[in-house]
């Protein structure tokens, strides 16, 4: 064999050339109907499928990049945090997964906060990237929503959150189920404050987030096919001992349910955010504001209050004529 490997597997290299190698993430298949999908056809599509529509998982910086205006944003700078408060260990040490989440994503935690415009509206954001841990919430996620809900207040702008967890770190304990309570005051905060509080539910959207800052926004917006509960579907049916219903805790069940208010398609996302901010902000339109949503014949609706506005009131008289006429 070692003949065969040390010198006629060379001289035939050299006859028919080394073929190159492929990249491995030049294809990607689709977990719904299997298609392959080039990388650069899936990104361009905002990585939902051309076959069968279904949407991949999107990186929180791509993500963010959809969503705000000309892809511009500001990062707003997060503190440090105790990296290792319950000196955890299960087969790995915690802090050999924090660094090794680090370095794959770039961040130094889960949860990002950014300030820019969407559709001209000044928002904050802050979402969760699932690649790190998970997008697990401990005492840095906790701290990143306070921070988030605070800047908001301060600039007196409407918060938004994008959720995509599995729910609360079990390396940080007590301490990751505390961030629960933290991040409803913090969402408290902004509601007392008079601002608008977004949630846009991803996939997936679980565990204690679910069970805290991802369910209480003014208006609740699922993307497509997002996976949104609290407990596993396997779980549940092995508590109950029933079969659960099909599409069971996908973002259509829970809108058919009434526990979300929007479903839309992630290519459509950054329009509909919009308009909700437009009617949120804005709720009186005055007469020189036109309305974002105009009529198809908008010329000849305006003409035609224009001329009712000019036109005199009707007299007593004139009414009662006319109401004599009729009869």
């Amino acid at each position: 064999m070692s003949w065969l490997s040390n010198v006629v597997r060379p001289k035939l290299q050299q006859l028919v050339g080394v073929r190159r190698e492929i990249p491995e993430d030049l294809w990607q298949k689709c977990p719904k109907c299997e298609q392959m999908i080039f990388h650069r056809e899936l990104e361009k599509n905002l990585r939902v499928c051309p076959h069968c529509q279904h949407h991949l998982r999107l990186k929180v910086k791509e993500r963010l990049a959809m969503l705000f205006d000309d892809g511009r944003y500001e990062l707003i700078p997060l503190p440090a945090v105790t990296a290792d408060p319950l000196k955890f260990r299960d087969l790995r040490r915690y802090p050999d997964r924090l660094k090794e989440a680090q370095a794959k994503t770039g961040q130094s935690e889960a949860l990002l906060v950014a300030r820019g415009t969407i559709g001209g509206h000044a928002v904050v954001v802050a979402a969760l990237d699932f690649e790190f841990l998970g997008g697990s919430m401990g005492i840095a996620v906790g701290d990143g929503l306070l921070i988030a809900a605070r800047a908001a207040i301060a600039d007196r702008l409407p918060l938004i959150a994008i959720p995509a967890s599995g729910g609360a770190r079990m390396q940080e304990g007590i301490l990751s189920l505390m961030q629960m309570a933290r991040t409803t005051v913090a969402v408290q905060e902004v509601k007392a404050a008079g601002l608008p509080y977004l949630v846009i539910l991803t996939d997936p959207t679980t565990g204690g987030v679910s069970a805290s800052f991802a369910m209480l926004g003014d208006i609740a917006i699922a993307e497509t096919g997002a996976v949104i509960g609290f407990a596993g579907a396997r779980v549940i049916e092995q508590t109950i001992r029933e079969s659960l219903p099909d599409g069971f805790q996908t973002a259509e069940y829970l809108y058919e349910h009434g526990m979300v208010d929007l479903v839309v398609r992630r290519h459509e996302l950054k329009a509909t955010l919009a308009r909700v901010l437009l009617l949120l902000l804005k709720p009186v339109l005055t007469a020189e504001e036109p309305p974002s949503l105009a009529l198809p014949n908008a010329a000849g609706a305006a003409a035609a209050r224009d001329e009712a506005s000019s036109a005199p009131p009707p007299t007593a008289t004139s009414a009662g004529e006319a109401h004599a006429d009729e009869r």
